[in-house]
């Protein structure tokens, strides 16, 4: 629930003053000097404009002062943008434009990718839809679980996609690597990510396929672009049912630089005390964080942002321990402190070449505690990219670059008993080679790869990728996706066995999509083998590196549907999604290849909202189900042979737009799994399996009350603009 508040107050914080007005005023023509009707005339990162009239002329007044950038925007037109000065005396202009590919009618790369951004033409979600999507409580990652391809796992943190399990799933922010992208868990409690969707202008969902940018995500790429220089400075504050927060952004004089930063407090004892709990907490969770973004424009082209977030939480469960028949309980105990900076710039260097430079760091450390054991894990992680862009034409493409990155883990385990320490590094490098080839405006290749390379494993490997896209009408297209995929093992295995070879998935995938004004219709097919998996099958006890191999393998197949529709009734929004998937692997611990606990067949969402403008208030519902999932029961001698009950679950959630005064005010009541259905995730079980225990969530039901404020900032018109 902690990050609510941020993810909400973010979509009403921006607005201006009153300024002296300039009139703007003129034509604009295509190459041939005929008249272009319709073109859209504005000043950038404002709300003033308009549009050209049949002999192409417009003229409007824009309320803001100094430089600003005038900008004519036209479907099959090159966009055209030229720097002037607002001091309120008249500007007139005479404006020519180039004809260009459709962007709307151009084919593009579809195939395994599902677009959340306010920018894109394909898009299926936007920020918007995250933070009012019923049951996600505000987190990016809890509204992609309503679209297909992602499994409703509940016990772990995490986007299970495909088969995949969720250290499969990489985040990516501004083209660097997030380390920890979600607050640690302890075990059988998930834990939510740590990012506001308002943070971010692009979300890029990738369930496979994706480009050889991004590499060591043998399933998913989660690929997050934020925010470039605000519209106006704003202020906010929140006052929830868990906790406070409050923010700042300040756009300089010239809007050519931002400074921001945030404050978020979440204690969830108040609340607990309140709400039943199926957990007995000794310490009950709290959060605190901030966070630091900083912009400044270079040149007309080039722009540089450091964004950086710190945050520290604590809690402790205590449980019955199912091998004591006096009642002996077990408890666990968990601090951890967290920090991540990125730093990033891009220009062009000239007409046809662009740059984009990259650095960013992340910290980890958790410290845990369970019963006697005490275990203190720490990561860093330092990554360093640069990547060109060549233009060809005016769409293709040729990317190419390289990143390097400096991973370090060391844990450290004592006991009353024994104590062990494990340090590794790994220097992971990589180069990028990629090409986007617009055959026509209906075919487009992407072809391209990886090659990769780990000092810690002395490994290598060479990543091809290529996807393919057909467009078979104006509205609709066909992609088709193949690439190899590696992954590093995960770090407890690299301890023990530090030269295993990469974990490898090879994707193909076949998708068809057709998306028109407030519509989008997808249907992908996928199959997925996996090889080189790590299996931990133990067979020497006092040498426990001998059991660990790259033996496994398995793979993954299916279908899913999604169909989005926001045109049929008036100010009614929703969307259903459906997924197919057939999976078995052999990794890890499993004697022989099976379908693993967090994988289920059949996964489906429903999501509608309804808008009420004349009183400005936004409701929602989302409906959630899935078949059963495997679990190891000891008294099966099947592995993984029994089966959870079928998952169902409601949430509803409403918001309320007010103006009192010069404070903008959103009231938000949810309440998630709202029937209070028992959803079991799977079972802990006594050594000798006569005692078991189900794994829920922590509580029948999850309540949030919040009031976000923006002081002298009215954002009801962009309310009622993104319904």
């Amino acid at each position: 629930m902690k990050r609510i508040s941020t993810s909400v107050v973010g979509l009403f914080v921006l607005i201006s003053g009153l300024h002296a007005q300039t009139k703007i005023s003129g034509r604009v023509f295509d190459m041939s000097k005929h008249p272009v009707a319709g073109a859209n005339v504005y000043i950038k990162d404002s709300y003033d404009g308009s549009s050209t009239s049949a002999d192409g002329t417009f003229s409007f007044s824009a309320a803001d002062t100094g430089k600003a950038t005038l900008v004519v925007s036209m479907i099959t037109y090159e966009q055209w943008e030229k720097t002037v000065w607002l001091k309120g005396t008249d500007l007139v202009f005479n404006i020519s434009v180039k004809e260009s590919a459709n962007q709307l009618k151009t084919v593009v790369i579809s195939a395994g990718t599902i677009e959340a951004s306010d920018e894109k033409k394909v898009t299926v979600l936007k920020p918007l839809d995250i933070v009012t999507t019923a049951g996600a409580q505000g987190d990016i990652t809890g509204a992609l679980k309503t679209l297909p391809g992602t499994q409703q796992v509940g016990e772990s943190e995490g986007l299970f996609v495909r088969g995949g399990t969720g250290n499969e799933t990489k985040t990516i922010i501004d083209g660097m690597v997030v380390a920890k992208p979600y607050f640690t868990g302890i075990p059988d409690i998930a834990a939510r990510g740590r990012f506001s969707p308002f943070l971010f202008k692009g979300t890029v969902f990738s369930t496979g396929g994706y480009s050889a940018q991004y590499g060591q995500a043998m399933s998913s790429a989660l690929v997050l672009e934020t925010q470039d220089l605000p519209d106006r400075s704003s202020a906010t504050a929140a006052v929830t049912s868990v906790g406070v927060g409050a923010g700042i952004n300040k756009l300089s004089k010239d809007s050519t630089a931002s400074i921001g930063g945030d404050f978020n407090y979440t204690d969830l004892g108040p609340y607990y005390k309140l709400v039943p709990q199926e957990v007995s907490w000794n310490t009950t969770p709290i959060f605190a964080g901030g966070s630091l973004n900083f912009r400044k424009k270079i040149s007309d082209t080039g722009i540089l942002k450091f964004y950086g977030y710190g945050n520290y939480s604590q809690l402790g469960v205590v449980r019955p321990n199912l091998d004591s028949t006096n009642g002996y309980q077990d408890h666990f105990e968990l601090r951890n402190q967290n920090y991540y900076t990125n730093l990033t710039y891009k220009d062009n260097l000239n007409d046809h070449l662009k740059y984009y430079v990259g650095a960013s760091y992340s910290y980890n450390q958790d410290d845990l505690k369970p019963d006697n054991l005490h275990i203190i894990n720490t990561n860093q992680l330092s990554q360093g990219k640069l990547l060109f862009t060549r233009s060809f034409g005016s769409l293709s493409l040729l990317r190419f670059g390289g990143e390097f990155q400096n991973n370090r883990d060391i844990s450290n385990f004592s006991s009353p008993y024994y104590s062990n320490k494990y340090d590794i590094t790994d220097n992971y490098s990589a180069g990028i080679l990629e090409t986007d080839l617009y055959l026509s405006s209906k075919i487009v290749a992407r072809i391209g790869g990886r090659a990769e390379y780990s000092s810690l494993q002395k490994r290598s490997n060479i990543a091809p990728r290529t996807s393919v896209a057909f467009k078979t009408s104006s509205n609709s297209q066909v992609s088709f996706a193949y690439g190899d995929f590696y992954e590093r093992p995960v770090t407890q295995y690299l301890f023990e066995q530090p030269t295993l070879n990469y974990e490898r998935a090879t994707h193909y995938i076949l998708n068809f999509q057709h998306v028109e004004e407030n519509r989008t219709f997808r249907v992908e097919a996928y199959y997925k083998k996996y090889t080189e998996l790590v299996t931990s099958l133990p067979t020497n006890p006092l040498m426990p590196q001998d059991s660990i191999h790259n033996a496994g393998s398995g793979y993954a197949r299916g279908v899913e549907l999604f169909w989005r529709d926001k045109k049929t009734f008036r100010n009614w929004d929703y969307w259903v999604s459906y997924s197919y998937l057939d999976t078995k692997r052999q990794f890890q611990n499993y004697p022989s290849m099976v379908e693993p606990t967090f994988a289920t067949p059949h996964t489906a969402s429903l999501v509608v909202k309804r808008f009420f403008p004349s009183i400005l208030v936004n409701l929602g519902a989302t409906y959630t189900y899935a078949t059963g999932r495997p679990y190891f029961n000891p008294n099966n001698p099947v592995f993984l042979g029994d089966h959870t009950p079928d998952y169902h679950k409601v949430g509803i959630t409403g918001s309320y737009v007010r103006k009192f005064g010069n404070t903008f005010s959103v009231f938000v009541i949810g309440v998630d799994n709202v029937l209070g259905r028992n959803n079991i995730y799977g079972y802990r079980y006594s050594t000798d399996g006569s005692r078991s225990e189900a794994v829920t969530a922590t509580a029948a039901r999850m309540y949030f009350v919040g009031v976000f404020l923006s002081f002298g900032i009215d954002r009801t018109q962009d309310v009622l603009n993104n319904n």
